[in-house]
């Protein structure tokens, strides 16, 4: 069972406290590289996925630079407008 993140005095931290910003920071912190490099590695796999079934060899870089364009977008949207 997982038990909720207690402070030092034994109380779980409230919405304003440092504890809950720490850990904000902290879950935005994995989570851009995340979704960078998840991005990148599903739109270059269609790429590629679409190269080897059609013949060419331009779809995995296309895809690749679709991806990290859309990753970055997608992390200004969620953690660049405050």
């Amino acid at each position: 069972m997982v038990r909720p993140a207690m402070s030092e005095e034994g109380h779980r931290p409230g919405p304003g406290s440092d504890e809950s910003d720490h850990r904000g920071f902290a879950n935005a912190a994995w989570a851009i590289p995340s979704y960078i490099l998840s991005g990148m590695a599903v739109y270059g796999g269609l790429g590629w996925l679409l190269d080897r079934w059609l013949g060419t060899s331009a779809l995995f870089p296309a895809g690749v630079l679709v991806g990290l364009a859309l990753a970055l977008y997608l992390v200004y949207h969620r953690y660049g407008r405050s």
